[in-house]
């Protein structure tokens, strides 16, 4: 059976850290952020943690 492609889309936009932990970032945080407040801003930034199921496809897409 061939080797699977890892999925470049998610490569680009999810981390799994070292523990396996899948780490991804806030949509809407790439432009128009002049006018979105600061809290705002502050409120979208930084990585979420996602588990279960999402996680399971994700790892998968990225073949670990």
């Amino acid at each position: 059976m061939p080797k699977l492609k890892t999925h470049s889309g998610t490569k680009d936009r999810v981390k799994v850290s070292k523990n396996g932990k899948v780490r991804v970032g806030h949509p809407n945080t790439n432009h128009f952020m002049s006018k979105k407040s600061g809290a705002r801003k502050r409120a979208l930034s930084g990585l979420t943690t996602r588990t279960g199921g999402v996680a399971k496809f994700i790892k998968q897409n990225l073949g670990v």
